[in-house]
Formats: structure tokens, sequence, C-alpha cells
């Protein structure tokens, strides 16, 4: 089984999230992770509220996370993602923490709740994946 330490370099290699997004493995387990990203000005809207495509980064790259993190003979890629976007982050990080709802041979379902650091409820998502076989 993979250390924290290893998937986080496996994932270094997915530089939108980790570069650009600047998002961090916070934890991980079989079917479960959680991920960070500081609240930049790069990340917010004209409003001054975090960019919908920001948080959105931040819930696909947690799901992945808890998807793939250790899965050793498949990968699996998004096949649908819906997210509803419930009310403004008041702090100054996003924490992400998903899990699996149920894990097929073929198909996968993750949900996502992002909140801010102050515990303020900021989305919700729900993603699809397509199970591959290595």
């Amino acid at each position: 089984m993979p250390t924290i330490d290893e998937i986080r370099e496996r994932f270094s290699h997915d530089r939108f999230a980790t570069d650009a997004a600047e998002i961090t493995i916070a934890e991980a387990q079989p079917q479960y992770a959680v991920c960070e990203m500081p609240l930049l000005e790069k990340h917010r809207n004209v409003r001054g509220t975090p960019m919908g495509g920001a948080i959105f980064t931040l819930a696909d790259f947690t799901a992945a996370i808890a998807a793939n993190g250790f899965a050793e003979d498949t990968d699996t890629i998004s096949l649908h993602a819906d997210i509803t976007f419930l009310s403004a982050a008041k702090g100054e990080k996003l924490i992400a923490k998903s899990r699996c709802v149920k894990q097929g041979r073929s198909t996968s379902l993750y949900e996502v709740e992002v909140t801010d650091e102050l515990g303020t409820p900021v989305a919700r998502a729900s993603m699809n994946g397509f199970v591959l076989r290595k």
C-alpha cells in the first residue's frame, strides 16, 4: 500500500491542480481523500469570492485522489460531474473531503464536500467515474 508521500509524488504530475491551483493532499485512504487549497487572489472572481472553476478543480482533484490513490489494477477517469455551489467561503482556505459511495466493476460514484476552514459549506459535488483495468 502506498504512503501519503508516494501518493503526493504521483499526483504532483497533475500540474494544473498542484501548481496552478496550489492544491495539497492532506489525507488519503482507500476510497477517501482530503485536499486543501489556499484562497489566493488568483482563485477569486470579480466579486472577490472563490471562482466556481477553482472550487470545481479542488473537488475533481480530491475525488481523483480518493478513487486512484490506492488503486493498483485500475484507473478511474471522470465520466460525469455535478456540483452545487452553496455559499461563498468566508475563510482563507478551502477543504474538500471525498468518499466513495459506490465502487463497481466499470463505474463508480464519489461525493465531495467542500468547506472553508471555518466550516462554511461552500459546495457539494458528485463525481461518476469510469473504471479502466490496467
